[in-house]
């Protein structure tokens, strides 16, 4: 291990993150009903630009009147590019309570985007004297935010959480799809002839970015989750990607419709017998240390010092999901 150690930022449960537009008031109580861990009321995408006054006014309203129970409550404002986010910011915390736990910060490009928002967060929470710091969520949806990753997350010490944004993405870079999320059948591999027939395999091709994601987050101690999956009508389509980000590190991931938020808990929630395995681990490596070995084997594989770091961090998001949710 390096000398340098990771930060590690505010401990929440994030296998499931609900958007909810601000236009659409009669949905929050329905968002709470759900098992989502996380409901983000949503500014931006989610709501025209005629109703994004509105829209302010039902969040504003929802924060102080609605009993959220334990869940984490977010919302998205608009992004820098327009004159609409200084009042997001100004008017939800001035006047919401301090309900709220989380800001999402779209399109991140520069860290200089994180540090405004930072500056009219501190400059209200002390005018405001609140007691309750606010997070932010960053999404990561640009060419502009992918290459100045590293630096982007140094724009506040309050960046708890990176989110890929893939339909921005995919116009950022200029990909020939208009899926959000899933597959597409032109990123393939053709194989050569094997016994007269040649094969296509499908590829991932949102691998890079969500690589490139975990890998720099995780560097400084961040929550890694995935983005929306457009299709909602296709259960199987979901849970596939969902399974694809979390191997590679993201601990939950975005439901843009009240059906997903069961099926991103129940891949984002690690199998009894994995977490048995993770337990195993431990147990033989605590044999292994008292007879004096450096490593073990469980079940005809070798295990050492780095399986108990995996097996640890199965069993501490196990418990975390076993504590929250």
């Amino acid at each position: 291990m390096s000398f340098t150690p990771v930060p590690t930022t505010q401990t929440r449960l994030n296998r499931s993150e609900l958007f909810v537009p601000g236009s659409k008031p009669e949905l929050f109580e329905k968002a709470i009903q759900s098992n989502a861990d996380v409901i983000c009321m949503d500014l931006e995408d989610a709501v025209a630009p005629q109703d994004k006054e509105n829209a302010k006014k039902n969040v504003i309203q929802a924060l102080n009147e609605i009993d959220f129970g334990k869940k984490t409550i977010s919302i998205r404002i608009n992004g820098l590019d327009t004159h609409y986010c200084y009042r997001d910011v100004v008017d939800v915390m001035e006047n919401a309570g301090e309900r709220l736990d989380l800001i999402m910060i779209p399109k991140a490009g520069v860290p200089e985007d994180v540090y405004a928002i930072d500056v009219l967060v501190s400059q209200i929470e002390d005018k405001t004297e609140r007691s309750k710091k606010i997070g932010f969520e960053l999404i990561v949806e640009t060419s502009m935010g992918i290459t100045n990753l590293d630096k982007i997350i140094t724009g506040s010490k309050r960046v708890e959480s990176l989110h890929f944004g893939y339909a921005d993405y995919a116009a950022s870079v200029r990909m020939r799809t208009t899926n959000i999320g899933g597959t597409n059948p032109d990123y393939s591999i053709l194989t050569d002839e094997i016994k007269g027939e040649r094969l296509v395999h499908w590829n991932d091709m949102w691998h890079y970015p969500l690589s490139k994601m975990t890998t720099i987050g995780r560097a400084h101690g961040l929550r890694i989750i995935d983005g929306p999956f457009g299709d909602f009508s296709d259960p199987d389509g979901f849970k596939a990607h969902a399974r694809r980000t979390a191997i590679l590190g993201c601990e939950g991931k975005w439901a843009i419709h009240p059906s997903q938020v069961d099926l991103a808990n129940e891949v984002f929630t690690l199998p009894e017998k994995e977490v048995q395995k993770a337990y195993d681990i431990l147990e033989a490596m605590k044999k292994a240390q008292e007879s004096g070995a450096g490593a073990a084997t469980l079940n005809g594989k070798l295990i050492d010092a780095a399986s108990i770091r995996q097996a640890e961090q199965i069993i501490e998001q196990t418990k975390l999901i076993e504590t929250l949710s």
